[in-house]
């Protein structure tokens, strides 16, 4: 079975803000729906905890094979990566995907994502720290891909 890649780190603040934006609906123990932060796409979003597995239907893990925003966002919720309430409400209400399309550099993205979460009281080097402190975690995670994902199971 084939392991997920790590994701760009901005992916981290993405899943931050997916989580205080309210966007992750529980289905069931193992299943979620991650909403996009522009409320046009619903992700279906596995996770297996005894097994480290783990697929979602957002882009990035189907089609680049790294762990996606929304499987980092079900991870925060389950407890399995760190999670700051501050930083995630600092980056609420972001439209990632106009953002991505503006800018269209994940470097230039996540310079203006600080930004504006800078603006709302939580400083860059706040941020910087969360971001690293939840990578680290994700690389010793060693998430494997489920195959199971792109089945109509919610």
């Amino acid at each position: 079975m084939a392991y997920l890649r790590r994701p760009p780190k901005i992916k981290v603040l993405e899943a931050a803000g997916a989580i205080a934006d309210g966007r992750i609906q529980q289905v069931s123990e193992e299943w979620f729906k991650v909403r996009s932060s522009e409320g046009d796409r619903v992700y279906s979003v596995y996770v297996n905890l005894d097994s480290n597995e783990a697929c979602s239907t957002d882009n990035g893990t189907k089609y680049r094979g790294y762990v996606g925003y929304p499987i980092i966002s079900v991870l925060m919720i389950k407890g399995m990566l760190p999670y700051r309430e501050d930083v995630a409400k600092a980056l609420a209400g972001i439209d990632w995907k106009a953002l991505n399309e503006k800018f269209k550099k994940y470097a230039i993205v996540e310079e203006e994502v600080k930004r504006i979460a800078s603006e709302r009281g939580v400083p860059e080097d706040i941020i910087e720290e969360f971001k690293k402190e939840v990578y680290a975690r994700l690389k010793s995670l060693k998430i494997r891909f489920a195959n199971n994902c792109f089945k109509d199971n919610i």
